[in-house]
């Protein structure tokens, strides 16, 4: 999947834990998970302000193209951003890339994950409030989203 990265404006730096790398030195991949919930969670405070005493959003599902490898010493930011937003459910996709020394990134792994808004109280999907459906649309433009609602 090679991923443009003039469609991504939500970017954050990833911290690489001593506790990420196996034993050939590199990330191990049950972590890429750990990185796009970094991720997602700090896209959904800064940008989409999600009101969590109202809904909460459960994950559906996730995938995870691994591309390159990410070692111990390398610095790394994840870009992400809502591709599909339909009634309860909305699809984020993420581009975890290695920022070299002159500041140039290279692609390293790409994946997606199915996230549904979801009522804790009575255990339910429910559709994605107004206000942070919005903010999704408004902030990775409207014509980089599938609507499917």
């Amino acid at each position: 999947m090679t991923e443009d990265l003039a469609n991504y404006k939500y970017r954050t730096v990833i911290p690489i834990r001593f506790s990420d790398i196996d034993a050939y030195g590199n990330v191990s991949n049950t972590i890429y998970l750990s990185y796009f919930e970094i991720a997602r969670l700090s896209y959904w405070k800064e940008v989409v302000d999600w009101d969590w005493s109202s809904y909460g959003v459960i994950l559906g599902r996730s995938e995870i193209n691994y591309l390159k490898p990410i070692k111990v010493d390398d610095q790394i930011a994840c870009y992400l951003r809502t591709s599909r937003i339909g009634n309860s459910s909305f699809d984020v996709i993420y581009v975890v890339v290695k920022i070299g020394p002159n500041g140039e990134e290279e692609i390293c792994t790409t994946g997606k994950s199915v996230c549904i808004s979801y009522d804790y109280t009575n255990y339910k999907s429910v559709p994605i409030p107004q206000r942070e459906r919005q903010r999704m649309i408004e902030y990775d433009e409207p014509g980089l989203i599938t609507n499917t609602n």
